[in-house]
């Protein structure tokens, strides 16, 4: 039963997009502090291309790996 969650997505791709994305958000809330347009703008483009980011390390190897399928029968 506990072979079922291995990682939970502790892989490179997730932290990093993780990352980019909180920066994008971080920014964007400043943009709420300093009512400016441009800036809330800049912080959501970040966080579209931390979205990005995740797939593209993913496809690159740097994701978490598949699930390994295994016969319940080899518990017994």
């Amino acid at each position: 039963m506990s072979d079922e969650h291995e990682d939970h997505g502790h892989s490179v791709a997730a932290w990093v997009s993780v990352a980019i994305i909180m920066v994008g958000a971080v920014i964007m809330a400043f943009s709420v502090l300093f009512p400016t347009l441009w800036l809330f703008i800049v912080g959501a483009v970040i966080a579209i291309v931390g979205a990005i980011s995740a797939k593209v390390l993913s496809m690159a190897g740097f994701g978490s790996r598949p699930p390994v399928k295994r016969d319940p029968l080899d518990t017994i």
